[in-house]
Order: structure tokens, then C-alpha cells, then sequence
């Protein structure tokens, strides 16, 4: 039978080749930082590092690693199970607890991962007789969540409060029981953050539920690094959030919702990757305690990072590049064609910049891109050396 498959799925991989859509899998001998060394595929060697989402640049920060270091040899290994059995320590209530409190919510559940946490809100709150009410570019987690409960689907334009609202009134019309507007905080792909502010505003008016995915704030986002809440002023209106330990808080793995006390206990007891995943790894938990001090005492790594991200804005503007509007450490420099985007992210790498390129299915057609993320891990010559490499690789691509 798989003689068959076989022949089906190579000739699926042709098509993604002869399409330039093939997403190599580079290998890095180093730990994740600003300068890795990539040991196979493309330009060996050491290189600059701006396509992680090691925002904070804590995913190597020698604090972090004594804590990770100290947790293994007071926690162990791994727990062997799921939380309601045997898989719930101290240091995992401990880490809800502070999430809990730096995020301004009621309490928090940890998940394997911020996918998993994404897939288990939806279905464990929405029946049939309730609406969600989804941003059109929010995360596949997001989409994948939705499609697994039996909620009517409403769809809006991203960011658009008008066609947000006309989905509001349908839910509304349809007699949905329960609504719920869920949004992407800040979206991957843009770098774009949504009016959080105005979306609670519309919740208010059609008795709605407000979610926020905040995966690409919360460490950096906001005065206290609070996420897309703290930067709107709407902490106290924010129902649920969901969010990953794998990006700006130590770059592992791990994901959480913090939310109203009563969705939370509703999600221990029926949201099924945390009733039949294994409990987060504990050194992961104990490191993530350390981030959590590391940036309720200082702001000198969130203010590095804007200023690394305002340079490199500036600086990719003045030379032409096309790049998203924005002040977000997400910077997509946009080129449109898909094999161009591919083959200057080769020539890029060729000058010890490593980036990736983004295209469909990714992000829509002719919308390929280049989306460079900055780091507080990065130099002021780290940057300057990336914008010089966008503009000979620009020159060589012209001919």
C-alpha cells in the first residue's frame, strides 16, 4: 500500500520545490543566541542570528542557565505524567502563580506548549449555541483551536473594527449564548498589534468575551513587559490570555493561558492537552521563574531591544527597503516574489547574516517577505553589519 503513498507524497515535495516554497532546515552546532554557527546547508561558520524569536536574548543568559542547572538537580528530569496524576510539583504552581500575578489575572495553566494551549480554550468553553468571533490573520494554533469545537465560526478582516463589529451583530442576530473575540496580540508574519483597546470597547457593547494570543509581547511589549494588555491599558478587560514560555521568556518550550479564575478551573478539569499531555519539563518551569525576576527588575534588556529595533527600522528605511510600518521587533522587509525572497536570504547568509524567507503558504501570494526579528542580544554593530548586508545582497541580486 505505501508503494503508493509513496509515489503521492514525492511528487506533493516536487511541487513545493518547483515552487520555491521548500523550507530548508538549517543546523546550528551553537546555543541560540545573537551569533550562531550554522554547521550545515548554505555559508558555514559563525553568523549573525536575526530570524529567532529570542527577543529578549535570554535563551543563553547565564542566570537563566544556573537556574535550569539547579532545577535538575533539585526537580529532575521530567515528571513521567500528566498534572491530575503524579505530575504536578511545587515549581509548577509556583510559576502559575507568578504568571498569574505579572500578567494581571485571576490564575494560570501551564501547557506543553502555547499550540497546546491554543487548542485547549475552545472547545473546553464554546458549545454549538456559542460564537468565537477570530481575526482572519491570527495564529494557525488559533485556527486549528477553533476548528476542533463545535462554536459558530465568524471571521473578521485583520484589525478591522468595522468588519469586527458586522460579526458581532451577526453572532448577536443568531442568538449565540456565549461570544468571544479572539486576536492575535501581535501578528508574526506583520509585526502589526492589534487595538486591543478598541476591540474590548466592542465586547463591552455585544456582551462579549475578549482573547489575545500574546506570544510576540509579553516580555517586551508594554512599560512593565506585560504584553498588548499593558501597552493599551486594558489589562483589568482581557478575559483570557494565552501565550508561549519558547519566545521572549528563555526561548525553551512551554506555553500557558492566564485568565478569570473560572475558565482556568474549568480547563483543569476538561481542556484535553493538559489532561493528556505530560506536565511541563520542570527545568523549564525553574528557569522561566528566573526570567520572571530577571524582568520585573530591570528594564534594560526591553529598552535595548527597542533601541536596536528603531536602528534597524531607520536605517533599512533610508536605504528603500519596503518594510512594514511599525516600531515592533518584528520587521518584515518585504520583497514580493518568492524564489527573490529565497534566494536573498541564501545571498544574506553567503555575508554572515542569517534570516529566512517567508512565502506562501506562510503568507499570502506575491506577499513574500523577509522577516527579520531583533534582539536585545544584539550589538549596535550587529545591526549596522545586517543593514549593510541587505544592501549589497539587494545590489548583487539586481545585477
Amino acid at each position: 500500500m505505501f508503494d503508493t503513498v509513496r509515489d503521492d507524497l514525492r511528487a506533493t515535495l516536487d511541487e513545493i520545490r518547483a515552487a520555491g516554497l521548500h523550507k530548508p532546515e538549517r543546523v546550528i552546532g551553537t546555543p541560540q543566541s545573537a551569533t550562531v554557527e550554522v554547521t550545515g546547508g548554505g555559508r558555514p561558520g559563525e553568523v549573525l542570528n536575526f530570524c529567532a524569536n529570542n527577543y529578549l536574548g535570554l535563551a543563553d543568559h547565564p542566570e537563566v542557565i544556573a537556574a535550569a542547572h539547579e532545577a535538575l538537580d533539585r526537580w529532575g528530569y521530567g515528571m513521567a505524567s500528566v498534572r491530575f496524576i503524579c505530575g504536578t510539583q511545587e515549581v509548577h504552581k509556583e510559576l502559575e502563580a507568578r504568571l498569574s500575578a505579572f500578567l494581571g489575572q485571576e490564575d494560570t495553566i501551564l501547557y506543553s506548549s502555547c499550540f497546546d494551549a491554543n487548542g485547549g480554550v475552545f472547545e473546553t468553553l464554546l458549545g454549538a449555541e456559542d460564537a468565537v468571533i477570530s481575526d482572519a490573520l491570527n495564529h494557525a494554533s488559533i485556527i486549528d483551536g477553533i476548528r476542533l469545537s463545535k462554536a459558530r465560526r465568524f471571521r473578521y478582516a485583520n484589525r478591522d473594527l468595522a468588519d469586527l463589529e458586522t460579526q458581532l451583530k451577526e453572532a448577536t442576530a443568531g442568538g449565540a449564548r456565549r461570544k468571544l473575540i479572539v486576536t492575535d496580540g501581535v501578528f508574526s508574519m506583520d509585526g502589526y498589534v492589534a487595538p486591543l483597546a478598541e476591540i474590548c470597547d466592542l465586547a463591552d457593547r455585544y456582551d462579549a468575551m475578549v482573547m489575545v494570543d500574546d506570544s510576540h509581547a509579553v516580555g517586551f511589549v508594554g512599560a512593565g513587559g506585560r504584553g498588548t494588555p499593558e501597552l493599551h491599558g486594558v489589562m483589568d478587560r482581557v478575559d483570557i490570555i494565552t501565550g508561549t514560555l519558547g519566545k521572549a521568556l528563555g526561548g525553551a518550550s512551554g506555553g500557558y493561558v492566564a485568565a478569570r479564575a473560572e475558565i482556568v478551573a474549568l480547563l483543569r478539569q476538561r481542556s484535553r492537552p493538559y489532561l493528556f499531555s505530560n506536565t511541563l519539563a520542570p527545568v523549564i518551569a525553574a528557569a522561566s521563574l528566573k526570567v520572571i525576576d530577571l524582568l520585573e527588575s530591570a528594564d534594560d534588556l526591553r529598552v535595548r531591544l527597542a533601541e536596536n529595533t528603531a536602528l534597524f527600522r531607520s536605517r533599512m528605511t533610508e536605504a528603500g527597503f519596503d518594510i512594514l510600518p511599525g516600531d515592533h521587533a518584528i520587521a518584515p522587509v518585504m520583497i514580493g516574489d518568492a524564489s527573490e525572497a529565497g534566494r536573498m536570504a541564501e545571498l544574506l547568509l553567503e555575508r554572515g547574516v542569517y534570516v529566512i524567507g517567508f512565502s506562501y503558504p506562510v503568507v499570502p501570494q506575491g506577499k513574500a517577505r523577509i522577516r527579520v526579528q531583533l534582539s536585545a542580544a544584539h550589538s549596535t554593530e550587529d545591526v549596522n553589519r545586517a543593514v549593510d548586508a541587505f544592501i549589497a545582497a539587494r545590489a548583487e541580486l539586481a545585477g
